[in-house]
Parts: structure tokens; sequence; C-alpha cells
């Protein structure tokens, strides 16, 4: 049986970062997702549930805002639960492996975390190497 899921759309919103009673990282966002249309037809737009748990909620949550492109990979999860009538009822939701950055970055976005800087690069000792001296006459070809 396989049950996987890649689909891209638009953030509907900001993730926002929880932790379970066992202090366990989980985020949850919606992403609207265009659906294929021939020419001529109305484009349908379908908001998904997604679910990510641990370092994929930590990431999302940080580097991922609302309106932005991305891409999510996982696997298709349904929830039976009973509402406050009494009803029971299903919720479908792609439980997030994976989440990737679907368009460049945009000028001027604002994030709602900003990222740390990069760390600065270490150049102590670039300048100790040595003058190759040729010898060719020893090669063997």
């Amino acid at each position: 049986m396989l049950n996987r899921v890649i689909v891209m759309g638009r953030l509907t919103d900001n993730p926002e970062l929880r932790h379970t009673a066992s202090n366990v990282p989980v985020t949850s966002f919606t992403l609207a997702v265009e659906r294929n249309f021939a020419s001529g037809d109305e484009r349908v737009t379908d908001f998904l549930d997604v679910v990510a748990w641990r370092n994929t909620a930590e990431f999302t949550s940080k580097y991922f805002v609302k309106g932005q492109l991305v891409c999510v990979e996982g696997s298709i999860q349904v929830r039976s639960y009973t509402d406050r009538e009494g009803n029971k009822r299903r919720a479908w939701e792609i439980v997030c492996d994976h989440a990737y950055f679907a368009e460049g970055k945009r000028d001027g976005a604002p994030r709602s975390n900003a990222a740390a800087p990069a760390p600065a690069i270490n150049n102590a000792g670039a300048n100790e190497f040595s003058e190759f001296e040729d010898d060719s006459d020893d090669l063997p070809f």
C-alpha cells in the first residue's frame, strides 16, 4: 500500500508553533492549492489542512509566512471525532514529513520570525599554502 502526497500551494496564514503536553513541537497550517483546469474553465482552489511535527514543525513556523508558495510532502491521515453537538465527524489532513521553499526570496517580504544571520567565514590560515614546484619530468604519463 502507498500513502504519499506532494502538494504545492500558498499558506493562508503564518504557521504557529505549539507544544503537546509532553513538549513535542507541532504546527498546523492550511495550503491553498489550485486544481488543474481546462482553458475556459473557472479555477478552483482547495484548502488543505497540514500538520507538521517535531523538527519540521519548528522549521515551518520559523521560516514560512502567509502567502508564501511552499511544497509539502507527506501522507494523508483521517481523524474521527465527535463535535460539540454530538455528531461524528471526520477530518482529512496531510501529515507533513518534509516542507520546501517553492519560490525565491521576495524582496522586502516581512518575516514573522527572522532567521539567524549566516555564520562568518573563518579565513585564518588561508595564506598558508606553499608554491607548487613543476616537476613534470617525474610524471608517469
